[in-house]
């Protein structure tokens, strides 16, 4: 009876043999795509500066002109110029600690007006002027209640732009 068993060394050596390949193999693919995930994260992932830290970065290191940034900020009223063609225009940025003059040649997005926070991608040339390649305004369209009469603060939200008197509210 226990000749039967001599032919099943060979092949426990054989599975053992399999399932090493296999458990190696897999670790091999699983870190390979796991080292291509992160790189490709790293080399995709870009936030974007605050004109004050795209003024920071330039003072700190020169070499940051002419390079390719995404900057986040409002567009300061009153300083948008638009080209009669439509395919161009011109405005400042800031976050209230830095501006930036800002030239775009493209169509704008619909939402793109005074005030409105906006995205650019761009670089920025060695005289201060951002020139954006890429133009992204934020969408306004968050839906906010309108004060009650009675709270502080109702009289000013009747200034604000898009604000329409309702011949009756709640009723």
């Amino acid at each position: 009876m226990q000749g039967i068993s001599l032919g099943t060394a060979p092949s426990r050596r054989r599975l053992v043999k399999a399932r090493s390949k296999f458990i190696i193999g897999a670790l091999i693919v699983g870190s390979t795509s796991g080292y291509l995930a992160m790189t490709s994260i790293k080399d995709t992932a870009q936030y974007y500066l605050t004109p004050t830290d795209l003024a920071a970065k330039v003072q700190n290191e020169p070499r940051f002109i002419d390079k390719g940034v995404k900057v986040g900020a409002l567009v300061v009223k009153g300083t948008i110029n638009r080209d009669p063609s439509g395919r161009s225009l011109s405005f400042k940025m800031t976050d209230g600690g830095h501006t930036y003059p800002v030239s775009y040649v493209g169509i704008a997005p619909d939402t793109f007006t005074d005030g409105v926070e906006v995205v650019v991608e761009g670089k920025l040339d060695s005289q201060g002027t951002f020139h954006a390649t890429t133009l992204l305004a934020k969408c306004s369209s968050r839906y906010e209640n309108a004060p009650e009469k009675t709270m502080p603060g109702y009289d000013n939200y009747k200034n604000t732009p898009g604000y329409k008197n309702s011949p009756t509210r709640g009723a």
